[in-house]
């Protein structure tokens, strides 16, 4: 009986330590890269659902330019013409907003130039010199950078160097960091 009791004590103590090591493990999933928003999760999987965003500098093909904090180029559209995005709906499937739950973070960037808006379903975007920040559907991992120079939804979508300007420099025909003409560096 005793060994019976001595096992069952044993067990709950081994279920108590899992259970609380999966809930601690919960909490480190976060990071600081921000949601882009419910409509876009396909474009965003990687992305956490909360936090503030983080707006940062990396070098690519294009030179230096915007990304999140794991690293996805951000984009500005040519059709804002404020802090006011005028991407909605379907747009936003294909150019996710960069979205933050308080002040964004930044490193390497002018801070004072690191923003936000709110957008018409009253989530909260980043902006950086005036300018609302998107990804791009398409650019599935860091690094890529295959929305720049696109017209779509009526304008012009660009990266964004650090000065806060589009970078208007035709994209390469590969995404690669290896392959890009411009100087700047290669890869992240």
């Amino acid at each position: 009986m005793k060994r019976v009791i001595s096992l069952v004590v044993g067990m709950a103590a081994v279920a108590a330590t899992a259970s609380g090591c999966g809930s601690s493990s919960s909490t480190t999933s976060l990071t600081p890269h921000s949601s882009a928003g419910a409509t876009t999760a396909s474009a965003s999987a990687s992305a956490s659902t909360g936090g503030a965003a983080m707006v940062k500098t990396a070098n690519s093909p294009l030179g230096q330019i915007l990304v999140d904090g794991s690293g996805r180029t951000l984009y500005l559209f040519k059709a804002d013409t404020g802090k006011t995005s005028t991407c909605n709906g379907s747009c936003t499937r294909a150019w996710p907003p960069q979205t933050t739950t308080g002040k964004p973070h930044n490193s390497g960037v002018t801070a004072s130039m690191v923003g936000t808006s709110t957008r018409s379903d009253h989530s909260t975007q980043v902006t950086y010199n005036g300018h609302p920040l998107y990804y791009f559907a398409k650019d599935t991992k860091p690094g890529e950078t295959n929305g720049q120079g696109l017209n779509e939804f009526g304008a012009l979508w660009y990266v964004v160097s650090p000065s806060g300007n589009a970078v208007t420099t035709a994209a390469s025909t590969s995404a690669s960091p290896s392959t890009g003409s411009a100087s700047g560096g290669g890869g992240y």
